[in-house]
């Protein structure tokens, strides 16, 4: 076989820049695996890349897709034939591996990272072919369309949580958007440390579904009063909470630093609404509130995930799956925000 089915792109712009059809398999090369992709996760990086992101020069056709679960078919004489057969997951992180960032364990950290899906080609395809690595076992008793649902936001709600905020127990912690994939992560990984979890989002049905997950506030992020009511909470009042998870953006950024305590943390990852946020620095070197910025995680880090998995700490939780060849329509719905967890493209039974 030369040619494989996949979702691919050619220019950017909306969801109808997405075309289904036939493109060339990818060479295997030394040092890789090659895999049958079972299920791909849709993330919001794979809307923003569609879109167009500045600095970023793809070679097209490009396929994207970051979240891949799947079967190694073949690998590279350089790498182990014991892994032919193994059910994985896909880390989306591809580093030098040489590096001082890469070979400390800091990956996430080397001048030469790209992510699977955004700046190398993905997992909305038949195929894949990724850095061994790259892959690790699929966590057992998971479908391959649960396991897909789980990689990047594990790794970058646990970066920001345990490795960059440094959460500890009995501490508070404000997650933004608990319905979106990360989100929803970052609650489960909250409570995993003992943190009291305010979660906002845009409707009850969400906040439903994130007590479930174990939040203890849950509070609508809707029509923008959640400032007034989250300081309305007598364990925060003029106090402030300890750690904002902050992914949203221009639209909650001057808020978010205003509501963390003094020496609290704002973490963030992205900027869902706007990356240009204003910020009033008095509240930063008045009350020494420390702004870490956040991305991915290192590869080392996502083995965590399977026992955490095997415990009931961490959970899949999937909104919604589509066809391969419906993945413009997944966009689509994606961009409404309805979801609550992971939407999923199902690309073999």
């Amino acid at each position: 076989m030369t040619h494989m089915r996949a979702v691919s792109l050619s220019a950017h712009g909306d969801s109808s820049v997405l075309h289904f059809g036939s493109i060339p398999r990818p060479s295997l090369v030394a040092g890789h695996v090659r895999l049958d992709v079972h299920a791909c996760a849709l993330n919001r990086l794979d809307l923003w890349v569609r879109e167009g992101l500045p600095h970023l020069h793809l070679q097209y056709p490009h396929v994207l897709g970051s979240d891949v679960a799947g079967v190694i078919t073949e690998v590279a004489e350089d790498v182990s034939s014991s892994l032919v057969g193994a059910e994985v997951i896909v880390n989306p992180g591809v580093s030098c591996g040489r590096c001082r960032a890469c070979l400390s364990g800091q990956d996430n950290f080397c001048s030469e990272y790209q992510i699977i899906g955004e700046h190398i080609p993905g997992g909305y395809a038949e195929q894949l072919v990724v850095p061994a690595a790259n892959v690790l076992e699929k966590p057992a008793g998971l479908s391959m369309v649960e396991a897909a649902s789980l990689p990047l936001t594990f790794l970058t709600a646990w970066q920001m949580l345990v490795t960059r905020a440094a959460v500890e127990p009995g501490e508070t912690v404000l997650i933004h958007a608990a319905g979106s994939g990360v989100g929803v992560m970052a609650v489960q990984i909250a409570k995993r440390y003992g943190a009291t979890v305010i979660a906002l989002a845009s409707t009850e049905e969400k906040l439903a579904h994130a007590r479930e997950l174990g939040a203890d506030h849950c509070i609508l992020s809707a029509g923008g009063g959640w400032y007034r009511e989250v300081r309305a909470l007598p364990f925060v009042g003029r106090t402030g909470v300890d750690v904002v998870f902050e992914h949203v953006g221009a639209a909650t950024w001057a808020d978010s630093i205003k509501i963390a305590r003094r020496g609290g943390r704002v973490v963030t990852c992205g900027a869902s609404s706007g990356w240009e946020a204003t910020t009033d620095l008095r509240h930063v070197f008045y009350r020494q509130v420390q702004i870490m910025g956040s991305t991915m995680g290192s590869k080392g880090e996502l083995f965590r995930l399977g026992p955490l998995v095997a415990r009931g700490d961490i959970r899949p939780v999937v909104d919604r799956t589509f066809p391969l060849e419906d993945a413009a329509k997944a966009h689509k719905y994606l961009d409404q925000r309805t979801q609550f967890g992971k939407v999923v493209l199902s690309i073999r039974e």
